[in-house]
């Protein structure tokens, strides 16, 4: 079966198989080109938007909706809007780590991972100032090197995620009030 159009409208006639491909061109058009080959047909989205099935509302905002659970289970590892744009909303990031032997900090900035800047107890200038490379006053000998180095970058506002089952309490509390101390913002 094929189309042919009559208005605006979608009509389907149907073409007798009885004329020949010359009678045919002759109601179809003047000349064969592979145009002609395609069934021709039009849709009038009005017409449909006026059935009682597809009521206009939903038709219209069907694109702009959130996926269903079924969609996200099909596909578990797209992203959320939010995980995909947070790094651009705090794109200065705080990141701690504390081992027995020494401190190390450093501020990335999430969508290049270029660091901004670094501190750590394991330097040789640190090393050998101070008495002990993991104390309180380690921490805040590193918390007060991060905000330095950080404004010395224009960096005046980072965000620190914890990790999972992570306080922030003790040492990384410590380093934590000495930058915010120096004059950097923390962005929740």
């Amino acid at each position: 079966m094929s189309c042919l159009v009559v208005s605006s409208t979608c009509s389907l006639l149907p073409l007798d198989s009885s004329l020949t491909r010359s009678t045919r061109s002759s109601k179809l058009g003047s000349s064969l080109s592979w145009q002609s080959s395609f069934p021709k047909f039009s849709i009038d989205i009005g017409s449909v938007i006026s059935s009682p099935i597809v009521k206009k509302d939903s038709f219209i905002q069907a694109a702009w909706t959130r996926r269903s659970r079924g969609e996200a289970a099909k596909r578990p590892n797209k992203k959320s809007w939010k995980q995909r744009t947070d790094m651009y909303m705090r794109p200065f990031l705080l990141n701690v780590f504390f081992s027995r032997k020494f401190i190390h900090a450093k501020v990335m900035h999430r969508p290049t991972s270029k660091v901004i800047s670094v501190a750590t107890t394991n330097a040789r200038d640190i090393r050998t100032n101070i008495p002990s490379l993991v104390d309180d006053e380690a921490c805040r000998l590193i918390g007060k090197l991060i905000a330095e180095r950080s404004m010395e970058a224009d960096v005046y506002a980072v965000s620190y995620e914890p990790r999972k089952g992570e306080r922030i309490e003790g040492k990384l509390g410590i380093v934590i009030d000495t930058i915010k101390e120096h004059g950097i913002v923390f962005v929740p």
